[in-house]
């Protein structure tokens, strides 16, 4: 009897010690998988604010709706501003400019016609002679101011006489008169032939050639040149500036004056 009490009493404490043991472990668990839902939803936030922090410096980058970008579809180019401007500045018509400049040489008839600017007109002829008729008057002058000067509406004609002889002949765009009018002195004897053969082959005026043009669109003649085509036919090639300031150049057959082509520039 003695001797049995003392192995009851070991035997309870080590079970005592087991589930002191087991309650430990038990405890020790739950830190552990406290721990890794903290760490889990640390990580979890540190990515949404990672995300965030992203996403913060896409928005400031995006374009602004007042910043620089590209032409809207319905912005006028560079050359469409320019016809608007020349057409815009012009009071005498093709026609108007054709009876004036024919008037300026004897039994001349026009070849070309281009309306310009004073400035792209000085630069193609930069020193004209006087007109026999005098110097220009004074309401036919460039504005003193340069800028207006420069884009001042000019007429700018080639007329040749009966010989071939051609002439070139500036007009104020605005007054309609005469700013200069000289012989072209650097033709050789073929190019006055060619010339005066071309003058004689025109069955169709320019003012008719004109009118074939606008009849299949209307608009604004700003230019007019007796040629050859590609195919070796004798054409007025006749540009017309639309509403929407866009070119159009037709080539109208100089012998019955029909249309033989027609090209646009979209610029």
């Amino acid at each position: 009897m003695t001797c049995d009490s003392p192995s009851k009493n070991t035997g309870f404490l080590r079970a005592h010690r087991v589930r002191a043991a087991g309650v430990a472990c038990v405890v020790v668990t739950a830190a552990l998988l406290t721990g890794c839902g903290q760490d889990s939803g640390s990580t979890s936030a540190s990515t949404k604010t990672s995300e965030a922090a992203r996403a913060v410096p896409e928005a400031t980058t995006s374009p602004s709706p007042t910043g620089s970008e590209s032409a809207s579809p319905g912005q006028m180019t560079d050359d469409q501003q320019e016809r608007k401007d020349l057409i815009s500045a012009t009071k005498v018509t093709y026609d108007k400019a054709i009876t004036t400049a024919e008037g300026e040489v004897k039994g001349g008839k026009l070849v070309d016609l281009e309306l310009m600017t004073a400035k792209d007109a000085a630069d193609e002829d930069e020193s004209p002679s006087p007109s026999p008729t005098g110097s220009p008057s004074p309401t036919g002058s460039p504005s003193p101011t340069g800028s207006a000067a420069a884009g001042a509406p000019q007429w700018v004609a080639t007329v040749a006489a009966k010989t071939g002889t051609k002439h070139k002949v500036h007009i104020d765009a605005v007054s309609g008169k005469v700013v200069s009018s000289s012989e072209d002195t650097d033709q050789s004897t073929s190019d006055k032939a060619k010339t005066a053969k071309r003058i004689t082959q025109a069955k169709q005026t320019p003012q008719q050639a004109a009118k074939a043009a606008l009849a299949k669109q209307q608009g604004t003649v700003t230019a007019l040149d007796l040629d050859d085509n590609d195919q070796g036919t004798l054409v007025w090639k006749t540009d017309v500036v639309t509403k929407d300031w866009k070119k159009t150049t037709f080539d109208i057959d100089a012998s019955n004056g029909s249309v033989t082509h027609q090209e646009t520039d979209n610029d």
